[in-house]
């Protein structure tokens, strides 16, 4: 579904962040989450306009029987860690991850983001030992709400 949606994104200048599919099978619901391309906080009208093209776009596609329900979100400050960019974006934050096998004897880790990249994602934990987590194997990653996170997230973007 990723490649219905991802395109028109792109295209409105918008990057998608995460797809969920959740619910009855009778009325699942479409969860997207997504980012503006330029870095800014992502406003109602954003979502607005995203639900619109991309509600129309999965009605022509037809990608799940029957009906459905299409929700629309930024990423929001505790976001989630799906792409090897937010890995790197928010490294020197704190985040949690779950892993679907277990690594070291452990499938909960939870520390410092120090990156990612293509294979892996990289935290430094809390008794000072590094890991890193395949991504094919990450479950779910998800920033820690922090009054540091918050103030890096109120900045503006850097340009270049």
């Amino acid at each position: 579904m990723a490649a219905l949606i991802a395109p028109p994104l792109q295209d409105m200048g918008y990057e998608l962040v995460r797809i969920a599919i959740s619910g009855a099978q009778h009325r699942p619901t479409v969860q997207v989450m997504a980012d503006r391309a330029d870095g800014a906080l992502i406003a109602v009208e954003d979502c607005e306009a995203i639900s619109h093209a991309i509600g129309a776009v999965l009605d022509v596609a037809d990608p799940l029987p029957g009906t459905w329900t299409l929700e629309v979100s930024s990423a929001g400050i505790d976001r989630p860690l799906t792409r090897v960019k937010d890995w790197n974006r928010f490294a020197g934050h704190l985040a949690r991850a779950e892993t679907i096998a277990p690594l070291n004897g452990r499938k909960r880790f939870s520390g410092v983001v120090l990156g990612a990249d293509d294979a892996s994602a990289r935290l430094r934990l809390d008794d000072g030992s590094e890991v890193a987590l395949p991504l094919h194997d990450i479950r779910h990653a998800k920033l820690v709400l922090t009054d540091a996170l918050i103030a890096a997230t109120a900045a503006p973007p850097h340009t270049h």
